[in-house]
This record gives structure tokens, C-alpha cells and sequence, in this order.
């Protein structure tokens, strides 16, 4: 059996290269090369490497680096992980609120002068005003 050396094109690589000179030496003025011809190159650069199938077709490496990588099966965009729990928060209010409450029942009359933003407990002052006996 006979062994490679390192300037050893394999076949397939070899018709690769020549379809793709066939191609240049047919345009007179510098065209972009076709996708057919692309993606033959990305098929040659999975097989035998991305450094080595530029260096022979004679292919800018960093072009065919990313068209390989973004066309490669295993590739895939990069997600962020979709939240599993996005928490609220309210606003808070620069200022505190003021509020005056006068109740009168039976026991009496009551006036509470409220100030900031969290509010008094309106059912137990209710229940000791209007309930007999708490």
C-alpha cells in the first residue's frame, strides 16, 4: 500500500480543482463564484480539512471557514435560553402619598392621617369601630 505524503491531493479534491479552474478560465473579468461551487468546496473542506481545501482550490480560508461552520448539520444559531420566570417589579414612587380618613360609629369618631405608600389595615380599623365587644 502506498502512503501519502503530505502533497498528495486526494481524487475527489483533484476534480474539485479542476472544476473550479474550469470555471475561472472561463469568465473573462472576476465574477463571485457560484453557490454550486461553494458548497462543493465546504463538502471538500468537511472532508479534508478547512486550511488544506482553501490552500488547493485556491479559496479565501476565512470565507470558507464560516460557510463551512454555518452550513455544517451539527451547527446551530446561538439562542439565548427563553425565561422560565420573568419577575415584576412596580415602579416606586419618588414622592409618598398622604390621605386623610375620618370614621365615626358607635363607640366614637376617629380621624387617621396617613402618610407613605403603604396602606392601613382598613378592616381591623373597621371591625374595632363598628363590632361590639372587640
Amino acid at each position: 500500500m502506498r502512503q501519502r505524503t503530505q502533497y498528495e491531493i486526494p481524487a475527489e479534491m483533484r476534480e474539485a480543482q479542476q472544476r473550479f479552474e474550469e470555471w475561472r478560465s472561463s469568465q473573462s473579468c472576476r465574477k463571485p463564484l457560484p453557490e454550486s461551487l461553494w458548497s462543493l468546496a465546504t463538502a471538500m473542506a468537511r472532508q479534508n480539512g478547512v486550511f488544506r481545501t482553501a490552500q488547493v482550490l485556491r479559496l479565501d480560508y476565512t470565507k470558507l471557514k464560516r460557510l463551512t461552520t454555518a452550513s455544517s448539520p451539527t451547527a446551530r444559531p446561538k439562542r439565548p435560553p427563553k425565561p422560565a420566570f420573568v419577575e415584576l417589579l412596580a415602579a416606586s414612587t419618588p414622592h409618598s402619598c398622604e390621605c386623610t380618613i375620618e370614621v365615626e360609629g358607635p363607640r366614637g369618631r376617629m380621624r387617621v392621617e396617613w402618610k407613605g405608600s403603604a396602606a392601613p389595615d382598613l378592616a381591623a380599623l373597621g371591625r374595632v369601630l363598628w363590632e361590639p365587644g372587640v
